[in-house]
């Protein structure tokens, strides 16, 4: 350990009173012991009234939600910034919609290639009737591929969001199952009653800190036509174990029961930036409108006008308003000046120079709170293609886990819900599957493929592909579903099929040629 070192304080007491003195060395030395990081300093200036709360998950969270959701909804809707981040976001983890591909486990079913292959049709097309049908949802308004987008959408702003799972008779679908989507604001206590030790906001928790309960309002607390309210508990199980309710949110912490807007960490950065660049072009219109200040001397102003004359020339000047009637297809006028009179125009210094380096300096700062780097963010690539590419990749990483959270806890739990309907239907041939959970996991094994995640330099990917390929570090179907998200076993039929046609018209010269005969050249 080091010395510690006597100051002149120290000094003159260790003259006076020794034992003091050394009652003061050894604290200090305890002091520097306890100390493992400075950022735990209480003596620091920089850090003495820097003392943030330690509560729990819902303890730092729960009292602010419902002012964090409104301003992170009122920066989705009206920051430039919020909005694209989020728009940004969805797009690429959603896009067009996570699609289901079948991938059974042959080994344990015992399925011979041909029994495979017909399973994988029956389960993805009876999947296609219930998902492409807007009878999946209980507003009949989006099909499955429309409900992701809302989902996500819902939880980046509010933090999560409730899915239901009511079993509904439709008019033409066969499928009872149908996904109910229910905003944040309403799971809260039934008639708004306070949080407990085994209710947080519409959520009731068992001995294990596992949901058991949900509070339902029937109306939004915020909504146009407000009212007496009523709630529905919904039991997140059914009796027979069927899963009623699907909270989607992103926990982030041990214990935590709701969940935090995306844009919560930048809240006040979002909204000073929107502040900052609406008061700078203010300035900018400002200044483009013709400014010009006449001016005249004092001593010319009373050596030139008496009496009723100055009175007559101040009330003039307090009538106008200063606007001049002047367009482009008006000439110009030439205005007489008074002796001691001159014109000064202004210098605003607008646009301001200095308003894009700093507007540019705050996305920096704000992009990797929300892990989107700047280039995707304010979607200019202006850099090389190394480091275009390096930023789309690090995206790409963050993409990944949004849409594996998505399939992991939106789209697996209702895929199941569905599959098991299918096959109590007799719609989807699986023996054993109620009986033995192996073989249903074994049945309802699937992949969900998203879109790709595109090229800068498809010359390049496609030859890294190959060779990954080549190597064994990866595999056609694999490349194929990140390509486009394709079915490498249909695009082998399909070119099959081609081929054949292209035999049948005499494209092919010669039937082991892979390539079309070109045409004569003389």
């Amino acid at each position: 350990m080091a010395k510690i070192q006597q100051n002149l304080i120290d000094r003159a007491i260790a003259v006076f009173a020794p034992g003091i003195a050394f009652d003061r060395m050894r604290s200090r030395a305890k002091l520097a012991l306890l100390g493992g990081y400075t950022g735990g300093s209480r003596s620091k200036s920089s850090l003495r009234n820097y003392n943030p709360g330690s509560g729990d998950a819902n303890s730092d969270i729960l009292y602010d939600l419902d002012i964090l959701r409104g301003r992170s909804r009122d920066l989705s809707r009206n920051a430039p910034v919020g909005g694209a981040a989020i728009n940004t976001v969805v797009t690429n983890v959603i896009g067009t919609g996570l699609s289901m591909q079948s991938n059974p486990d042959s080994k344990i079913l015992n399925m011979s290639d041909d029994r495979l292959a017909e399973f994988k049709q029956i389960v993805e097309s009876e999947w296609e009737l219930w998902c492409g049908s807007v009878e999946c949802d209980v507003t009949e308004t989006h099909n499955f591929y429309g409900l992701q987008p809302l989902a996500l959408r819902s939880v980046l702003e509010s933090g999560d969001v409730i899915a239901l799972t009511p079993s509904i008779k439709k008019r033409s679908n066969p499928y009872r199952l149908a996904i109910q989507l229910i905003e944040a604001d309403r799971l809260c206590n039934k008639d708004n009653a306070a949080d407990t030790q085994t209710k947080f906001q519409g959520v009731t928790l068992n001995e294990f800190g596992a949901p058991i309960r949900y509070d339902i309002a029937r109306r939004h607390p915020g909504a146009l036509f407000a009212g007496a309210n009523e709630w529905t508990e919904v039991e997140a199980w059914g009796k027979n174990g069927r899963k009623n309710v699907i909270h989607l949110f992103d926990k982030k912490r041990s214990g935590q029961v709701r969940g935090v807007p995306y844009l919560a960490p930048v809240i006040e950065h979002l909204k000073q930036l929107a502040r900052y660049s609406d008061a700078e072009l203010q300035a900018a219109v400002i200044s483009a409108a013709f400014t010009a200040f006449v001016t005249m001397d004092a001593d010319a102003f009373d050596n030139l006008l008496e009496g009723d004359h100055r009175k007559s020339y101040l009330d003039s000047a307090k009538t106008w308003d200063g606007s001049v009637s002047f367009s482009i297809d008006e000439t110009g006028k030439l205005v007489n000046l008074l002796p001691g009179e001159k014109v000064d125009i202004p210098s605003l210094g607008r646009p301001n120079a200095n308003y894009d380096p700093f507007f540019v300096a705050m996305l920096k700062q704000i992009g990797p709170v929300l892990e989107i780097p700047f280039e995707v963010l304010v979607k200019h690539f202006s850099s090389s293609y190394s480091a275009s590419r390096a930023a789309l990749l690090d995206f790409w990483r963050f993409v990944r886990a949004r849409r594996d959270f998505m399939a992991t806890y939106f789209c697996e739990p209702i895929k199941e819900l569905w599959f098991e309907e299918a096959v109590a239907m007799g719609r989807i041939p699986a023996p054993g599957f109620f009986s033995d959970y192996r073989l249903r996991k074994a049945y309802t094994r699937v992949a969900w493929v998203g879109d790709s995640f595109g090229s800068i330099d498809p010359e390049k990917e496609v030859n890294a592909a190959e060779k990954r390929i080549q190597l064994g570090i990866s595999t056609r179907e694999k490349e194929a579903i990140a390509y486009d998200g394709g079915n490498f076993e249909a695009n082998i039929k399909q070119l099959g099929k081609e081929r054949k046609m292209m035999e049948q018209a005499g494209l092919i010269s010669d039937p082991k040629e892979s390539k079309p005969a070109l045409p004569h050249q003389p």
